[in-house]
């Protein structure tokens, strides 16, 4: 039986501020998912936290990914192919709430961002199409 996409993998590229994780992201973000991982370990984050760059480099992470991980840049690490669910984790190294680290790649602050969903979200008007915006 042939398999059928429900939406073509452009139209998937067209959402407005999204980036849907395809199969190409997770291959491109394997070792960033990988360094993510080993946070789950203790001794690991308190290597991490002892020197961040030295323990960057024992994974084969492009340097704009290294690079994104020191800034603590999440939108940026979901542009290099980095998955929510694993990037949590850096967060949570951090001591970084959920909301903290949602609300980071927002341009709010945590609080500011709490009380937008508060009030319902942010409007979906003018954000269904990037081929619409222009």
């Amino acid at each position: 039986m042939a398999r059928t996409r429900l939406y073509s993998l452009e139209d998937l590229e067209d959402i407005p501020g999204t980036k849907v994780f395809t199969a190409k992201r997770s291959r491109e973000a394997y070792h960033l998912h990988k360094f993510c991982m080993s946070l789950m370990k203790p001794e690991n984050r308190e290597a991490f936290k002892a020197d961040e760059r030295a323990y960057l480099d024992r994974y084969k992470m492009t340097e704009e990914q290294k690079q994104g991980v020191l800034a603590r840049d999440l939108s940026r690490l979901i542009e290099l192919g980095g998955n929510m669910y694993f990037l949590v984790k850096l967060a949570s190294t951090d001591g970084w709430s959920a909301q903290k680290a949602v609300s980071s790649m927002s341009g709010m602050s945590a609080e500011e961002y709490a009380a937008m969903m508060r009030e319902g979200g942010r409007s979906p008007e003018g954000l269904r199409s990037k081929k619409d915006q222009n």
